[in-house]
């Protein structure tokens, strides 16, 4: 971790990974607003409201300042050393070669899920107006033109990300300002009902308990996943020092506006005992209001929200397989770029493995299908702990004089991120607690042994891979 070789590096920024750093600022804050907004928002909210009544305002808030302590950690290690596949690496440096191995393949993991469960949603959005098109055929042409638009180039890559969360953005802010007229001037079909009294008047804020509430942060949590996505972008944004701060600095207005403000507006048009699981509260919402053909404009949002998670998911797996095969951790062809600078091997594989996600999906019940979502969460609540305790690792040294000061660096040092490693564990808690939610541990177990058998392989044929720590990684450059 002290090695001459980290302080070289630290020293002049980001290293030369071959990536194109063809992201500009447009696209990172975008990427980063996409990260925030997704199916956990548009449709999981349904089943949170039904068992939280109006708190579930208050619990995504409260996840929402622990993601916040999260991306600062993020952000504070990004301008130390701003690489590719951030999570794994920082992993790798703080804690040694096996955690950046569990690491890396981990997220990995969450994302080629998280790709056949997102793959599966878009097809069934797309039989709401088609449904003689077979889902396998929608599910099909999205994962092919997906899969081009990554091939391609990061720019491309980018520019679409960019318009898909403009699509979510847009819905959401129309949404708010919408109910804002249906609660100020007392128009369309909910204006009679439609008050901020709504907030309290059926069972109180609290209407199930405080335990009730509490119980949903499990389903809190997956609504936020991807949000540490711009740590992913840092190898390839054009000014990583000027647009990782700024978008990470903007994270708590968009989770104020697109969760909090969405939901207190929700909440005060509709009163939360008509929502329901299975349903999104905007449809539920916009139909109350009376807003003609309101199913069909949110199931194009939702749409659109899958399609930018999968999206995201290529983006995502393709850079983290170069940082495993660069380290030795995954084979050697995935550290290939091809000649427009892209990861296309570790891209095809990833992809190829969300396409066999389609086909199960489509003969495998919808418990199965909840059941991807749910290891998708684990994994995640494993990457933010990655990161919480490698920047945790990274200030010890920092306050040692070991390693040189981030020029971001996280507000009280390592103190919050102390808090929100203490957080995810209370969340980790709860799910074991839930039997529903639970089965994602047992995945959970069984991937910690297969990365342990894996580790054990690894380390048979190549001794030396247990004792690095702080190198920087040989990646191949091509065009």
């Amino acid at each position: 971790m002290t090695s001459s070789k980290v302080s070289d590096t630290t020293a002049t920024g980001a290293p030369e990974e071959g990536y194109e750093r063809g992201l500009g600022s447009r696209q990172v804050q975008m990427i980063a607003i996409g990260g925030a907004i997704g199916v956990g928002l548009f449709m999981g909210a349904g089943a949170n409201i039904a068992k939280a009544g109006p708190s579930i305002i208050l619990m995504y808030a409260l996840a929402g300042v622990v993601i916040f302590f999260i991306m600062r950690a993020l952000g504070e290690l990004l301008l130390y050393r701003p690489v590719s596949g951030s999570f794994a690496e920082y992993a790798r440096e703080f804690l040694g070669p096996f955690f950046g191995f569990v690491t890396g393949w981990t997220y990995w993991l969450m994302w080629v899920v998280t790709g056949m469960a997102e793959l599966t949603a878009a097809a069934i959005y797309i039989h709401f107006w088609f449904p003689e098109i077979p889902q396998w055929v929608s599910a099909l042409v999205f994962l092919v033109v997906l899969f081009g638009v990554n091939l391609i180039s990061v720019k491309i890559f980018g520019e679409v990300e960019f318009w898909f969360s403009m699509v979510k953005v847009t819905a959401i802010i129309g949404m708010i300002v919408i109910g804002l007229g249906v609660l100020t001037l007392g128009f369309s079909d909910a204006g009679d009902t439609a008050a901020a009294s709504n907030l309290w008047s059926h069972g109180g804020f609290f209407p199930n308990g405080i335990g009730s509430s509490l119980m949903t942060l499990q389903g809190v949590m997956f609504a936020y996943l991807a949000v540490e996505l711009v740590g992913v972008t840092a190898g390839e944004s054009e000014n990583p020092e000027k647009t990782l701060p700024k978008a990470i600095n903007t994270l708590p207005w968009r989770i104020i506006v697109f969760y909090v403000g969405a939901l207190l507006v929700i909440l005060s048009v509709v009163k939360w005992t008509e929502f329901s699981a299975g349903e999104s509260p905007f449809v539920h919402a916009f139909g109350k209001i009376g807003i003609p053909l309101a199913a069909g404009i949110v199931n194009f949002v939702v749409l659109t929200a899958a399609l930018s998670s999968c999206n995201s998911g290529m983006y995502s797996t393709g850079r983290m397989l170069r940082g495993l095969a660069a380290n030795n951790e995954a084979p050697k062809a995935f550290a290939r770029l091809n000649a427009r600078k892209t990861p296309a091997i570790g891209i095809t594989v990833s992809v190829a493995l969300m396409g066999i996600g389609v086909i199960l999906n489509y003969v495998v019940p919808e418990k199965a299908f909840l059941y991807v979502t749910s290891v998708a969460t684990a994994a995640g609540i494993w990457t933010w702990m990655m990161i919480l305790v490698s920047h945790i690792r990274y200030r010890a040294a920092v306050d040692a004089g070991r390693l040189r000061a981030s020029s971001f660096p996280a507000p009280g040092g390592a103190l919050f991120s102390w808090v929100a490693l203490l957080f995810l564990i209370l969340v980790t808690c709860m799910i074991a607690y839930d039997k529903d939610a639970r089965v994602c541990l047992y995945v959970a177990a069984g991937w910690a042994v297969a990365l342990g058998v894996g580790w054990s392989v690894l380390k048979s044929r190549n001794p030396g891979i247990a004792t690095r720590g702080g190198e920087e990684p040989e990646l191949e450059k091509v065009g």
